[in-house]
């Protein structure tokens, strides 16, 4: 019997940058032509905050193969989890939707008759392998 694998997202530390200037270059601006001012520190630490979940979420992501399931986890958000039986084809997206991926390095997964989800797992190729073990019916398409 095939015991449960977990794997984690990989991170995309270009992805965290651009996040980081997003959220922290709007701040500059106030603070140049205002000064420290409460309302500065405020927001500050209200951005810090939200940046802060976020960076939590990037960390916390994990895909854990059990005999029967994907499960999918994304710091305290959890996924319903995925049938197996259920996943049809494993391929390498691009899409940049909003997903349970903290990199640009990103996989899809097909399953059921239409439904898909975007993944970033460190290791693609051994991620895709550990499904197709337990499902040979998936359309292992990582390596082309």
């Amino acid at each position: 019997m095939t015991k449960s694998k977990t794997f984690y997202s990989k991170i995309s530390y270009g992805l965290l940058a651009i996040l980081f200037l997003v959220f922290y270059g709007s701040i500059i601006p106030i603070f140049l032509t205002d000064g420290i001012s409460i309302n500065i520190i405020s927001l500050f630490v209200m951005v810090s905050l939200v940046y802060g979940f976020i960076v939590y979420l990037f960390f916390n992501t994990t895909y854990t193969i059990t005999p029967q399931y994907l499960i999918i986890k994304c710091g305290f958000i959890r996924y319903k989890p995925i049938p197996i039986k259920n996943i049809t084809s494993i391929a390498k997206s691009s899409n940049v939707i909003s997903s349970p991926a903290a990199s640009f390095d990103r996989i899809e997964i097909r399953y059921g008759k239409f439904d898909e989800i975007i993944l970033s797992p460190k290791n693609k190729s051994e991620f895709a392998a550990y499904l197709k073990q337990l499902n040979p019916k998936i359309e292992n398409r990582i390596e082309n």
